[in-house]
């Protein structure tokens, strides 16, 4: 007898697995069909390549454009204990969160994630006050059993709110301008203190990030979005 599909999970994560419906998209992130958040994350899936799904990154800063980072609690299926930006998930298949235009389904479900996950209440985070910069399609896999397939779309929002995380899904959180980051990277890139990172937040940062922040304290996040291309990153 095999394992059971959710062996090891916690409630919390078995319900989210099961019950969350993905968006499925193409490559061109067109709507192609929805599936189980289980399904969506299982490698022999990813593999098989019927498995990418819509996603979202949130990058919020303070007014002293400080970055909100989290570390995902160790129950989390995929990537436990991995510091990343402040948020990070899926718009789900269901009408709110799958309207086109201007990205709303997108900025619907990160108002709704941000809440979730760090307790930051709606009205901190109005849905107008993200703003898409960009969408990267990217591969990654966890370890011998789960993975990532995504189509993720890139919000940035400068606010001030109000944090209460959630320990089922956030162990730590932390705040931080460009040269803390720079030596998080440099720690993780060493291995120093067991410190991991996201594959998605490296890429973001590797690619994008230092630029779009630069535009953050400029306040001119406007000149840096650029939605219409999807970038293959590996």
């Amino acid at each position: 007898m095999g394992d059971a599909p959710d062996a090891g999970m916690d409630a919390v994560q078995r319900r989210l697995m099961f019950d969350d419906e993905c968006i499925l998209v193409d490559e061109n992130d067109r709507v192609v069909g929805h599936d189980s958040k289980y399904n969506c994350h299982l490698w022999e899936n990813i593999l098989k390549g019927n498995a990418l799904h819509r996603a979202f990154s949130v990058f919020l800063f303070n007014s002293k454009h400080e970055l909100l980072l989290q570390q995902r609690s160790k129950t989390k299926v995929t990537f436990p204990l991995v510091w990343t930006n402040t948020c990070c998930s899926h718009p789900l298949y269901r009408e709110s969160e799958l309207i086109d235009e201007d990205v709303l389904g997108v900025r619907n479900a990160a108002q709704r994630k941000l809440f979730d996950e760090l307790g930051i209440p709606a009205k901190d985070v109005p849905v107008d006050q993200f703003s898409p910069l960009g969408r990267i399609l990217y591969k990654a896999p966890s370890d011998g059993k789960w993975g990532e397939h995504e189509l993720d779309y890139l919000l940035f929002i400068v606010r001030d709110v109000s944090v209460n995380p959630n320990p089922d899904e956030v162990a730590d959180i932390k705040y931080v301008n460009q040269d803390e980051l720079k030596e998080l990277l440099r720690k993780a890139d060493a291995g120093e203190e067991g410190l991991k990172l996201s594959p998605w937040f490296r890429l973001v940062v590797d690619n994008f990030l230092f630029k779009w922040w630069d535009h953050v304290e400029k306040g001119t996040l406007e000149e840096a979005a650029e939605m219409k291309t999807i970038h293959k990153l590996t």
